[in-house]
């Protein structure tokens, strides 16, 4: 297990997900209160995505995106951040797959593999989901080395793209931070 011991930043990857309420607003809302965070910035988002629902069909179309992050909290800190932001967001969990008004997930954290009980890295199922997929290609770079190569494969083998489409361009007031794809 590689677990990330440095304090020097480190770039992550996060899937954000709603299909409650304002979907939009409580993404961006959430990218917010991680920037705002001492010691995480929001390097880049992607095009915002409207997909069906996968597992617990009867719900909402979704809202999906994907963050590039920079940050020196640890992948557990870090993970108990975005849990914070889900749950100040409204998320409740009742039902698996099922509404929510956000989904924050920990996809990949520069390189480190470790499997706990709370945190899975890299994410086990990121492969299998275009939703997570197609928004993550459009944070993750050639000089992101692995992760980069990693996700176009990914994309390649993908057997179905159906019910996924770009639905506009992420419009988070720091421009600094927007995909340039």
């Amino acid at each position: 297990m590689n677990v990330h011991q440095t304090s020097d930043p480190s770039e992550a990857y996060i899937a954000l997900g709603a299909n409650l309420g304002d979907r939009e607003a409580t993404l961006l809302s959430a990218i917010q209160l991680l920037h705002q965070q001492d010691k995480v910035k929001v390097l880049r988002c992607s095009n915002l995505y409207e997909t069906e629902p996968v597992g617990y069909v009867d719900q909402p179309s979704f809202i999906n995106m994907a963050i590039a992050v920079e940050t020196s909290l640890p992948p557990n800190e870090l993970l108990v951040l975005m849990l914070d932001i889900e749950q100040r967001l409204g998320r409740v969990r009742d039902i698996r797959w099922g509404p929510r008004t956000v989904d924050l997930d920990l996809l990949w954290y520069e390189g480190t593999e470790m499997n706990t009980e709370q945190l899975v890295l890299p994410h086990p199922r990121m492969a299998e989901r275009a939703f997570v997929l197609v928004p993550l290609s459009d944070v993750v770079s050639l000089q992101s080395g692995f992760i980069y190569t990693f996700v176009q494969t990914a994309l390649e083998r993908l057997d179905e793209r159906d019910g996924i489409q770009r639905w506009k361009t992420c419009n988070w007031p720091d421009a600094s931070a927007l995909s340039e794809n």
